[in-house]
């Protein structure tokens, strides 16, 4: 290995490598990303760099049991307004 991936370089290839078809993202535990992650960065919080790379909008992730998913911010499930959904149907809209 030459010179180590940035940050940014590392979270995207891992989406892109451990994500199985048809699912467009991966899960932060069960893909080993978190483990792979501290490995390649000596320990770093990988929590802590993947809320910041969201934060800046370079990826997007997703709540989910367990963990959360990582996207590209390209391929991002739409984040559907469940509450809008749910007042609409209450009449209260």
């Amino acid at each position: 290995m030459s010179e180590k991936l940035t940050y940014e370089e590392f979270v995207k290839k891992a989406i892109v490598s451990l994500r199985k078809p048809p699912y467009k993202g991966i899960h932060s535990v069960y893909s080993g990303f978190n483990e792979a992650f501290r490995k390649y960065f000596s320990g770093e919080d990988p929590v802590k760099v993947v809320n910041a790379l969201a934060q800046e909008g370079k990826i997007v992730l997703r709540p989910v049991k367990g963990g959360v998913m990582l996207y590209l911010k390209e391929d991002a499930p739409v984040q559907s307004d469940i509450g809008e959904s749910a007042l609409k149907k209450m009449g209260l809209e």
